[in-house]
């Protein structure tokens, strides 16, 4: 692994603008490496009110999309909402029911199982009209169904797309487009879930009756935008932050039951590993393994007794998902080796299950640092998941050759593919070859480090500032820092199979000691002995919280060096 520091030069204009906003040095530094220069990007960084969201005439085809519901609603039209099954889609369903429902307007939903495929799908369209539909609004999916939206008119229904994903060059027939990658406004990074409220923003402003104060539905939406991993833009970052803090006091029964079942009850703040780490997982659980359906239920649920057992449910089906994804991990594990140092890694088996293939695609990844592709059978096909690496468009190279696939989507970073088993050979070499061409045969990560930052510049109140940046993701990553050479003073494996491994390092500039772990990637270093040695780390610091103590510690992110 290579490793740099980011952005060692500085201008001095940039210095005087933090000097004259009281931001120390350090943060300043931060905010540099994330693109927030100017004095407006920094006040929105620092303080992301919701008054700094852009005004919705900006997106002209979004208010008349609200104006075109509004008078579907006045004419009494059944409306259902299409929804897709994973959190992002689950959220912005439910965003849309709840917002009818306090609107005192009936609707459907519809959000089809793994089995049923993403997006719409014919046998969902007749039973929707079977139950009286007028009106399809989707959210998170049908940007790339034109056969489908084609099929629903000719059954006499009316289809509104919202979704997010990348436009394809000819878009479906729909009455009404919304898809932020189709306009050049600030909304062009928003989950799904952002799109759907801000249609419900706009609605509530054509709707009759009391507007509804549509910060109760934020929760919703850090849920969805984080769990999704867009960009946190400053867009984003606005509706994320703010959903955050309402999520830590959510008064919506399912999320307050989730949160319990979590162990989440208590934490005051609320960050963006909570999401992707503790609450998204357990909601994902459902469309991986069962019925996506049972998530909405969870999150539309009126009945705090209700919303306990459906978090049970979902607790169960994710310890499930967990064994299920450690099984197909271990069988995929010896197929890349066997593949390694391939540019591009494919790995099939005909019983892995199609819901957690994806999770352990990411993990292939990450041990390999390789675009990977996990198939598996799905009755007459292959069906498969993808993950990637900066390095290479993953969209991009299954475009390539597409000619071996029945059906591809995604973007850059992740994709889902089809293809017939009698074509996986040659599509393998195509995969490999096209990856060649495009980006070539060896990839190296590169650690960015922030700074080099001593151990007596770890101070509560520099916590403090790092918290500010808070919730971090894409574009916005959680701060990793350089150590000075540190003395290792002590060194314990802990945990099953000691895959935890825990430094007492000493900052002899500073005269400081500090506990640093690394956690998961322990046995790796199974027969190093670092004590008395002097190494430096990439470590990213924390406030740790045991018997009501408070101490920083450290996550060791890699050891980079090692002297003695």
């Amino acid at each position: 692994m290579k490793w740099k520091i980011k952005n060692n030069s500085i201008p001095e204009e940039v210095k005087k603008r933090w000097k004259a906003l009281n931001i120390s040095p350090l943060l300043g530094r931060l905010l540099f490496n994330r693109g927030i220069e100017t004095e407006k990007d920094l006040e929105i960084f620092l303080s992301p009110g919701l008054r700094h969201l852009p005004p919705l005439e900006i997106w002209p085809e979004l208010l008349k999309t609200a104006e075109f519901i509004a008078r579907k609603v006045k004419l009494k039209k059944r409306i259902a909402i299409w929804g897709d099954y994973d959190v992002d889609g689950i959220t912005a369903t439910a965003l849309l029911a709840d917002f009818f429902r306090q609107k005192n307007i009936s609707c459907l939903t519809y959000i089809p199982t793994r089995e049923q495929g993403y997006g719409l799908n014919k046998e969902g369209l007749k039973r929707l009209k079977e139950q009286g539909a007028h009106l399809i609004i989707t959210v998170d999916c049908g940007i790339a169904q034109a056969q489908e939206v084609e099929f629903a008119r000719d059954l006499g229904l009316e289809v509104i797309i919202t979704d997010h994903h990348n436009p394809p060059l000819t878009l479906p027939p729909a009455r009404f487009i919304l898809n932020p990658k189709l306009t050049s406004t600030p909304y062009f990074d928003l989950a799904g879930v952002g799109v759907a409220f801000l249609l419900a923003a706009g609605l509530n402003r054509t709707l009759p009756g009391p507007r509804l104060d549509l910060r109760n539905f934020l929760d919703l939406v850090a849920l969805g935008t984080i769990a999704d991993v867009v960009d946190l833009s400053l867009i984003n970052r606005i509706l994320a932050k703010n959903g955050l803090v309402i999520l830590g006091e959510t008064k919506r029964p399912g999320l307050i039951a989730l949160k319990e079942k979590s162990g989440l009850t208590s934490k005051k703040t609320l960050g963006s590993g909570d999401i992707g780490f503790i609450l998204a997982p357990r909601i994902n659980a459902c469309g991986r393994l069962k019925d996506p359906n049972l998530g909405l239920k969870l999150l539309l649920t009126s009945e705090l007794t209700e919303a306990r057992k459906i978090a049970e449910e979902l607790e169960q089906l994710n310890s499930l998902r967990k064994e299920i994804e450690e099984k197909i991990l271990e069988e995929a594990l010896l197929q890349a080796q066997e593949n390694f140092p391939s540019p591009g890694l494919v790995v099939f088996s005909p019983h892995w299950h199609e819901g957690v293939i994806g999770i352990v695609a990411s993990r292939i990844v990450q041990e390999f640092y390789r675009p990977c592709l996990i198939l598996t059978q799905d009755g007459e096909y292959l069906k498969g998941s993808g993950r990637s690496i900066p390095e290479v468009n993953l969209y991009a190279i299954l475009d390539r050759i597409k000619h071996y696939l029945e059906g591809f989507g995604g973007h850059k970073m992740a994709a889902g593919l089809k293809l017939r088993p009698q074509n996986l050979k040659p599509f393998t070499r195509a995969f490999t070859q096209t990856i060649c061409e495009e980006a070539g045969e060896t990839f190296t990560p590169t650690l960015h480090l922030d700074a080099e930052v001593n151990f007596n510049a770890l101070t509560p109140s520099f916590l403090k500032e790092l918290a500010l940046l808070q919730p971090f993701g894409p574009k916005n990553p959680r701060p990793v820092f350089l150590s000075p050479p540190l003395q290792v003073r002590a060194q314990n494996f802990f945990g099953n199979e000691e895959n935890h491994l825990s430094l007492l390092l000493r900052d002899n500039t500073s005269n400081l000691s500090l506990e640093g772990k690394i956690w998961r990637q322990g046995s790796k270093y199974h027969g190093q002995d670092f004590k008395d040695k002097k190494i430096r780390i990439a470590f990213t610091p924390y406030l740790s919280d045991y018997n009501d103590l408070l101490s920083i510690s450290l996550k060791i992110e890699q050891i980079l060096e090692v002297h003695g």
